[in-house]
């Protein structure tokens, strides 16, 4: 008699496990289903020069509104998290509806001027502690407007944000408060999940390109907040791996609250065109001064005629 083989002799665990006809199952299933009704353009408009390269002091709504449709390659921002941060010149504790309509009347531009096959990236941390989900909440709206979840990145921060002074129900099942060491960043697409773009553009090395597609990224937090005089500054790496491993050398990239400007001083060193908005005159400046010390910097402060908007 044949001995039974022991369930463990037989799976390896260690082997990645591939679905049989996988290709024709994602045919039959239907990919991205919620987002396949979309009428969205695919023609590009060019960013016209007076808004490139700039850092633009004023209200996004209102600027986005005056960029043509179609014209960015890539979106990368972290919204006001609405945590009581002692923001400048903005009140930051909205309550929740008006946030949430402020915010996707922002995402509604972002979206018409992102290019067909263009990416939005939204770096976010959820209110744990009034238990609303924002990235869930940001997700579903994307959604809703027939953008493409290409997927979630986890911003691990190596407990930074971390804190032990609240507990909820202490050593008890009643209501135990969670507590969470990363961030997350949503990734969307608009249209269709490859862009397109001449791979001589590609500035992703093999290495990088292998450990940063592992959804999980491991970066220290930005440690010069009170240097730059902002509560919730992103770390200048992390907008680097969303720059190279969503966009081409030459795209242009757009941060609609581009507070200090990390996104901005990222894309011109990693030559990408770029523009932030912000509505702290405060930060703009701060943004300005640290682009100008970059050899590459192109542009002097301007003052834009015809919007009445300071431009740094």
């Amino acid at each position: 008699m044949l001995k039974k083989k022991n369930s463990l002799e037989r799976i390896d665990n260690t082997k990645e496990r591939k679905v049989k006809n996988r290709k024709e199952k994602e045919v039959t299933r239907g990919k991205h289903y919620y987002a396949n009704s979309h009428n969205f353009s695919k023609k590009t408009n060019p960013l016209p020069a007076k808004w490139t390269d700039k850092i633009i002091c004023g209200d996004s709504q209102v600027i986005l509104k005056q960029l043509p449709d179609n014209c960015i390659d890539l979106i990368f921002t972290s919204p006001p998290y609405n945590f009581g941060l002692d923001y400048e010149d903005t009140e930051d504790a909205f309550v929740w509806d008006s946030y949430f309509k402020a915010l996707f009347g922002i995402f509604d531009e972002c979206i018409r001027i992102l290019k067909y096959g263009g990416r939005i990236v939204v770096n976010v941390q959820p209110l744990f502690s009034d238990y609303i989900p924002t990235h869930h909440l940001i997700s579903q709206y994307f959604m809703r407007k027939k953008l493409i979840w290409k997927g979630e990145i986890l911003w691990e921060k190596n407990h930074y944000n971390c804190k032990y002074t609240a507990w909820g129900s202490w050593k008890s099942p009643s209501s135990p408060y969670l507590k969470y060491t990363w961030e997350f960043l949503e990734v969307f697409c608009k249209g269709a999940l490859k862009k397109s773009g001449d791979s001589k553009n590609a500035d992703i090395d093999a290495d990088s390109f292998k450990e940063w597609v592992s959804a999980k990224w491991t970066i220290a937090p930005e440690r010069n907040m009170q240097k730059f005089k902002h509560p919730a500054m992103f770390p200048e790496e992390l907008a680097n791996r969303v720059l190279q491993l969503f966009s081409f050398k030459g795209d242009i990239v757009l941060d609609p609250f581009a507070g200090v400007g990390t996104t901005c001083l990222s894309a011109l060193k990693l030559q990408r065109p770029y523009v932030g908005i912000d509505i702290s005159p405060e930060y703009c400046q701060i943004a300005a001064d640290r682009l100008r010390i970059l050899p590459t910097f192109r542009e002097t402060p301007i003052l834009n005629k015809e919007t009445g908007l300071t431009q740094f």
